[in-house]
């Protein structure tokens, strides 16, 4: 069972606050802190997140997995995004996972996963894992080009902390089948729930636009896409973007 999360009114960062408490002293597996307002919150590459004071959910955990090789530690993107589809999904039809980690409704982004993770020899030793889940934000004022909020979907406010325990119960759950041998299930389910999973969609790369059909996803993160020409084009992050 999970430990009782940490609340914080406020704080910098959930990643970066979970983190100092991994130096302070040893945490035990699926250690949560959750807040109602970061300073500084962060995206992947240095983007930053914005979420409305006390309307969304923030939240960060760690698991040791000394069990996985860093070769496979993107089982742990999977696993988190799975339990957020699953539990965004009990609130709302047409969710899905865009990869690597983020969650959309339709075209339009509800959360973002920023993973951070530490290895010893070949092996991953932490990880912590941050999420922004945009539940009950009316309006958004930044330049980001497509957010959406639970609220924004079904017109009802959600209590976050109910979410969080939803959450936690399914990232255990997973985190439990991943160490019992599960990888291959865990990783062909989370291909299933992917965003534009199926027919042909336009990306850009660095040589220009086309269209595609996701072919798959290694165990690496690495993105396979096939276009209208038949050729294989594979991708790690930020390497292709999807044309919304």
């Amino acid at each position: 069972m999970f430990p009782n999360p940490i609340y914080l009114p406020s704080t910098t960062s959930t990643n970066d606050y979970l983190s100092e408490l991994c130096a302070a002293g040893p945490l035990p597996d699926l250690s949560c802190v959750y807040t109602s307002f970061q300073q500084a919150g962060r995206g992947q590459r240095g983007n930053s997140w914005e979420s409305e004071a006390g309307k969304n959910l923030l939240f960060s955990f760690v698991v040791f997995p000394s069990f996985l090789e860093i070769k496979h530690q993107f089982l742990l993107a999977e696993i988190t995004a799975l339990a957020l589809q699953e539990v965004l999904s009990g609130y709302a039809e047409g969710i899905r996972i865009k990869w690597p980690n983020d969650i959309y409704w339709h075209d339009r982004k509800l959360c973002g996963t920023l993973i951070e993770n530490d290895w010893t020899g070949s092996r991953v030793s932490r990880s912590i894992s941050g999420s922004g889940v945009n539940l009950n934000q009316e309006r958004f004022v930044s330049n980001a080009p497509n957010p959406v909020s639970l609220y924004q979907i079904t017109g009802r406010h959600t209590e976050p902390a109910d979410v969080l325990a939803q959450l936690l119960a399914r990232i255990e759950a997973y985190y439990t089948w991943l160490k019992d041998g599960g990888e291959a299930a865990i990783s062909q389910r989370y291909q299933d729930r992917l965003y534009r999973r199926e027919g042909l969609h336009p990306y850009r790369d660095a040589q220009g636009g086309f269209e595609a059909r996701i072919a798959g996803v290694a165990t690496n993160g690495q993105l396979t896409l096939e276009d209208t020409g038949g050729q294989r084009r594979l991708y790690y992050f930020k390497e292709v973007e999807y044309v919304l």
